[in-house]
């Protein structure tokens, strides 16, 4: 039996509004994209710290193209909300992962990381050097070692560039010109055979 939940009363009116036609629905989408722009452009001043210098002045259209996607990615989903939160909370995520993954990218933009040449170096300069860090340091080489002779091309290009360089997952697909769910099932097959070979040489131990 599915609940029905009783949405409040400006969760409601959203909802009608965007789903009437004529003037209303174009009110309601004009206070909706205004509303994203505002989220839109209160994240990126929240990220001002870690943007680039030469962004600042293409801040303002970013902000408007990630308010333009968030609102038609919102239109698309309309019959998703179930109320669980106001409307309003609901769609300040979307301007938020827009605006977070357009500052993202551009901001790897600017980065010449080649995938081919990502390196162990973020790995090796975090691997303490105690001698309680011993174990670590051994499991960190049979993992490089696995890295190298058990991942197709593929895996191993995206394991590094995710794993060792940390780069975001949106900017290794738009880079290998695959979709990010690609991407998350090449790492995620990765990650899965990396484990496995490490339980089968010992060095985890089996969930």
């Amino acid at each position: 039996m599915t609940l029905k939940v009783t949405l409040d009363d400006d969760s409601a009116r959203w909802i009608a509004e965007l789903r009437e036609s004529g003037p209303t629905q174009t009110r309601a989408l004009g206070r909706l994209h205004a509303m994203l722009l505002g989220v839109a452009r209160a994240e990126a001043f929240r990220r001002r710290g870690s943007i680039p210098g030469d962004l600042a002045a293409d801040l303002d259209d970013l902000c408007l193209q990630a308010a333009n996607d968030a609102m038609a990615a919102i239109l698309r989903k309309l019959d998703e909300f179930r109320g669980s939160s106001r409307f309003t909370t609901w769609a300040y995520k979307f301007a938020v992962l827009e605006v977070s993954g357009r500052l993202r990218r551009r901001a790897w933009n600017t980065r010449r990381v080649v995938l081919d040449e990502v390196s162990w170096g973020r790995f090796a300069d975090s691997a303490p050097g105690t001698e309680q860090a011993l174990e670590q340091r051994q499991l960190l080489a049979a993992v490089r070692n696995l890295v190298e002779t058990t991942l197709t091309d593929r895996q191993r290009s995206v394991f590094l560039a995710a794993v060792a360089e940390e780069i975001p997952i949106d900017v290794i697909a738009e880079r290998t010109g695959s979709s990010r769910g690609a991407v998350y099932k090449v790492l995620h097959d990765a990650r899965r055979k990396l484990r496995e070979s490490l339980v089968a040489t010992g060095h985890l131990e089996a969930e």
